[in-house]
């Protein structure tokens, strides 16, 4: 496999936040507004769908099993059955507008995770830190927080804000869970033909950077100083977000979203560098 390939049609209207689940050897993935935690198993080509009461933008294992996921109420524990556990923060903003979106897991087990703004024009969208101290703001003022990942050493943090067409980095303590000014990364021509923009991310042990791109039908691979050393073609027009997976983490499966009659599958394409294993939420500080 060198190039993407559709592993499985999982009609998702909406699908993101892949990431691998080393325990259990297979893939979360979800359907935001189909509201579905999707879990794939590579070894038997299968696919379980878990069905969540609200939109779901992220989810990802915990140390101790079940899953933390941004929903649109707020982050919430969910059972491994995905159903509601607890509340760990609120939506900051206004829930007919503004849901949580993309994000990561810090070294140390803090979520880093993102809002979408849905009018797509006021700029309530922020980037936020979930730890023992509660829900922190990173960044403000952006459109749609997207591309949450982290460099292998942890000291780097990348996200990006998709319809200004731009990817930033930061300096990340992960001891402290302390973020720096944004710097730009990479940035995107709004006014090419196709207007492909930077989705979802992930971060391979070699420290390059790989960004989906949405309505573009490609996947750019960036370097640490944020120069493009590759694009690799897509047979769907929304790739949303890439991600590390399979034994020895050198397979990078791909969701997709729907587009007229095209779309909504999982991809996944073989490369030479391995991903990064993804870290664990730790719910622990949130246990009664």
């Amino acid at each position: 496999m060198s190039s993407f390939e559709l592993v499985y049609p999982a009609n998702c209207r909406l699908g993101e936040s892949p990431v691998w689940c080393a325990l259990s050897a297979e893939l979360l993935f979800v359907d935001i507004t189909g509201q579905s935690l999707h879990r794939f198993s590579p070894a038997s080509g299968t696919l379980a769908t878990l069905r969540v009461e609200e939109d779901i933008g992220f989810v990802a294992p915990t140390r101790s099993g079940g899953f933390v996921a941004g929903l649109r109420s707020g982050v919430w524990l969910l059972d491994e059955h995905a159903r509601k556990v607890r509340l760990l923060a609120t939506n900051p903003g206004d829930e007919r507008t503004l849901r949580f979106n993309d994000g990561a897991i810090d070294p140390c087990g803090r979520l880093i995770i993102g809002t979408i703004d849905q009018t797509r024009r006021a700029g309530r969208a922020g980037l936020y830190r979930l730890g023992a101290d509660g829900l922190s703001e990173i960044a403000s003022g952006l459109l749609t927080s997207n591309g949450a990942a982290f460099a292998p050493d942890g000291r780097t943090l990348y996200h990006s804000d998709t319809p200004r067409f731009v990817i930033y980095r930061r300096d990340y303590s992960a001891q402290t869970g302390s973020a720096g000014p944004a710097a730009v990364f990479a940035r995107l021509d709004p006014d090419a033909p196709d207007r492909a923009r930077p989705d979802g991310g992930a971060v391979d042990s070699a420290g390059n950077y790989w960004s989906a791109l949405y309505e573009g039908s490609r996947v750019h691979c960036y370097d640490a100083q944020g120069r493009l050393l590759a694009a690799y073609p897509v047979p769907a027009r929304i790739p949303t977000m890439p991600a590390f997976g399979g034994s020895d983490l050198k397979t990078i499966y791909l969701t997709t979203a729907m587009d007229a009659d095209d779309g909504g599958g999982l991809y996944a394409m073989r490369v030479e560098t391995a991903g990064v294993r993804p870290n664990s939420f730790d719910e622990e500080p949130f246990l009664p």
